[in-house]
């Protein structure tokens, strides 16, 4: 596993618990609103149980960054590019290039910022005729993920890196960014659009 889908596996993990608190606390409220206190008292616990997990992550994920840091520093880089077994043969999956256009797009169509899940949606509604066979395939070690997924999420991080989506958008939400609008629409008109 290199450095990215070990960061992009704290995201996802991450993102899930997330799912899992806002769901919980909806159903506390609800219970709440019913004034059935003693399950709302309950739900409320556990969603303060794995709001405590979720910091227990982010900080492994911190922990980890340290550790790579560290690592990358001390050993010689040809120990640290050995080759993974299993992976996918370079050039089958689409790049992670191809799917930049369709996220701004999506984002932009979504007033600038939404959900991942609602931003994947459009991804792939924009992207299901170029996408391949292998895109499709789940990942080896997540497969419950699909490989374009992953890949999306890997042109994300480098979106972010490069300013074209915001670093510190909540968790769970991608946010274009002005420089990202602006990355956008100069490609749109090279290509002849709007």
């Amino acid at each position: 596993m290199d450095k990215d889908e070990v960061y992009i596996a704290f995201e996802l993990l991450l993102e899930e618990i997330e799912k899992a608190v806002n769901m919980i606390s909806n159903e506390a409220e609800k219970y709440l609103k019913a004034k059935d206190f003693a399950k709302a008292k309950t739900l409320t616990e556990y969603a303060e149980q794995l709001k405590d997990l979720r910091e227990k992550v982010k900080a492994l994920q911190r922990e980890y960054q340290t550790i790579l840091r560290i690592f990358s520093e001390k050993i010689p880089t040809q120990v640290r590019k050995k080759k993974v077994k299993g992976k996918l043969k370079k050039g089958l999956r689409t790049p992670e290039e191809q799917f930049i256009i369709p996220i701004l797009e999506a984002i932009i169509e979504l007033g600038g910022r939404a959900k991942v899940k609602d931003v994947l949606e459009r991804v792939y509604d924009k992207m299901k005729k170029i996408l391949n066979s292998y895109d499709e395939e789940p990942l080896r070690s997540r497969r419950n993920v699909k490989r374009w997924v992953n890949t999306a999420r890997w042109a994300r991080q480098k979106m972010v890196d490069e300013g074209l989506l915001a670093k510190n958008s909540p968790r769970g939400i991608w946010e274009i960014t002005e420089k990202g609008r602006k990355y956008y629409y100069e490609e749109k008109k090279k290509k002849g659009g709007p």
